[in-house]
């Protein structure tokens, strides 16, 4: 490792502050810039420490952050599946009501010409032609 021993626990103190939930500078998401905002030294120093970059990666994923992180990851991907699907069934429940809407619409229009037509036909008056018995 190639940085100071004051900045070597300073990284430790702020990797353990992300993996315990507590970060004092950042979200608490556990990324490398968090360490290193965390840590308020540069990007380049944090590198400097292969190290305790390794030991990090292999807590995160051990830590109860980390496994929380990756619980709220998989919920995240569930909801997003779930959502696609409604999405899916939604777009295919709304082209029913619009083939329905369709339907309803053309036999409005069919049950107003028929009424036209019944009204119509009532109306008017046809001459019965008088049978024979009764003409005479």
């Amino acid at each position: 490792m190639t940085v100071s021993p004051k900045t070597e626990q300073a990284l430790r103190d702020a990797m353990e502050r992300l993996l315990t939930s507590n970060p004092q500078h950042t979200d608490g998401k556990l990324t490398k810039n968090n360490l290193c905002r965390e840590t308020q030294a540069s990007r380049a120093t944090m590198n400097r420490a292969t190290e305790l970059l390794a030991e990090c990666d292999n807590r995160v994923g051990t830590s109860l952050a980390g496994l929380q992180e990756q619980q709220r990851d998989a919920e995240l991907a569930e909801l997003r599946r779930n959502h696609r699907k409604s999405r899916g069934e939604c777009h295919q429940l709304q082209d029913q009501v619009d083939a329905a809407t369709s339907v309803i619409m053309a036999l409005l229009a069919e049950s107003a010409a028929l009424r036209e037509h019944a009204a119509n036909r009532s109306a008017a008056v046809v001459p019965l032609p008088l049978s024979r018995a009764t003409r005479e």
